[in-house]
């Protein structure tokens, strides 16, 4: 029976350098479950297989496949693990590793279907068959994964920068303003991340939500964290700006709106439910006007359209006076036209006749309106306002 490769003892960051890194036998490596891409899925330390299929499936390992097997692997990408469970778990390097083991092993590019790997040497699989480790744990290397992933080079998306901070903030117990600063991020992007995490979290235990149920495929998450930003929004739900620790930033009297507030943002799958919310773009904005008033939160809870409930939130006397800059300005462009535009067809001067009639009545319309009471304010207004406290 071989023996085993004696493991380097453990560093902590940042006194590692190249000096501790030491080669480790590739089957002794096992993939981290705890992976920020991978929390959500709920994996353990014995899913091994399945990490590995996912991370080959959504996370390019194959562009890792190709490079290692055109050049070979480079040393000074060393991998980080700590050793947990009697197990060395890679918290740093999960897609390099992925990728060896994929070029090393037919048995589990067949098991998790992974095709169109390169056939490598076999002095190339023999220089695969140890790589290079550094020996941490997670709380040491905190600094470094952040740095690396949430405002470095190798990007996470946002639901896994969320959870890597919630991750340091909690187990570790370090201050969300620490955490921007010594990953090189922005404090508030930070603090957005972290709160609207929590209130995901408040979503699915509390409110009924599955984010694995959104209409999108991939999770929108960057819809909930930069909407939680929204005065509009805050207000819906009652949270408290300043506060952005709270584990549960959402009062028990608003969790029916907040479930409410994640169909609008996500939709679901299950239920057939479309997400008001295609795009940050400008449908996060209109959805933050609209639950300003009570009127478009009543037209959403209706099923009308995103557009139509804005025009409900906005009421008449608003709507009137954008139609009325909007043909305002219609109508100055049309007369810069006319020098080169106008040749004298009778069908486009009928249509300034229209128009000009139209502008009349509404001018006669308002006109008739505007008259004043005794005590000086519009007799129109005066009645709204009559039947408004009715």
């Amino acid at each position: 029976m071989a023996k085993k490769a004696k493991r380097p003892r453990t560093k902590t960051w940042p006194e590692m350098s190249m000096t501790e890194t030491k080669p480790v036998p590739v089957d002794e490596l096992s993939l981290d479950p705890e992976n920020p891409r991978l929390v959500e899925r709920g994996f353990t330390i014995d899913d091994q297989d399945n990490i590995l299929k996912v991370l080959w499936q959504e996370r390019a390992v194959n562009e890792i496949v190709n490079s290692i097997a055109a050049s070979g692997y480079w040393q000074q990408e060393v991998l980080f693990a700590a050793e947990e469970k009697g197990q060395l778990v890679v918290v740093e390097g999960n897609r390099r590793l992925s990728a060896v083991k994929l070029l090393l092993s037919k048995e589990l590019r067949e098991k998790i279907g992974a095709t169109g790997i390169p056939i490598i040497s076999e002095s190339k699989r023999k220089d695969l068959r140890t790589l290079p480790v550094i020996m941490c744990t997670r709380q040491s290397l905190w600094q470094y994964v952040g740095f690396k992933h949430v405002n470095g080079p190798q990007d996470w998306d946002s639901i896994a920068k969320a959870e890597y901070v919630a991750s340091v903030h909690k187990e570790y117990g370090v201050s969300l303003e620490k955490i921007a600063e010594t990953i090189g991020d922005d404090n508030l992007t930070v603090k957005r991340l972290y709160r609207g995490l929590m209130v995901l979290q408040q979503a699915e235990t509390a409110a009924g939500f599955d984010h694995k149920d959104s209409w999108k495929k991939k999770f929108p998450y960057s819809h909930l964290w930069t909407g939680l930003g929204y005065q509009g929004i805050q207000e819906f739900l009652e949270i408290n700006p300043d506060d952005w620790t709270n584990s549960n930033p959402v009062p028990r009297k608003r969790i029916t709106q907040l479930g409410e507030l994640c169909l609008w943002l996500f939709g679901s799958r299950e239920q057939g439910i479309r997400p008001v919310v295609l795009s940050q773009n400008p449908d996060l904005r209109i959805l933050d006007e609209v639950l300003k008033s009570k009127n478009g939160y009543v037209a959403l809870r209706s099923k009308l359209p995103l557009s139509v409930a804005l025009k409900v939130s906005r009421g008449d006397e608003a709507l009137l006076r954008e139609a009325l800059v909007v043909a305002e300005q219609a109508l100055r462009e049309s007369m810069g036209y006319i020098p080169t535009g106008y040749d004298g067809a009778t069908d486009l001067l009928e249509k300034a006749k229209d128009i000009e009639k139209l502008a009349h009545a509404i001018r006669e319309e308002m006109g008739k309106r505007s008259a004043v009471s005794d005590e000086g304010r519009p007799v129109a207004r005066l009645k709204k306002e009559a039947r408004d406290a009715h």
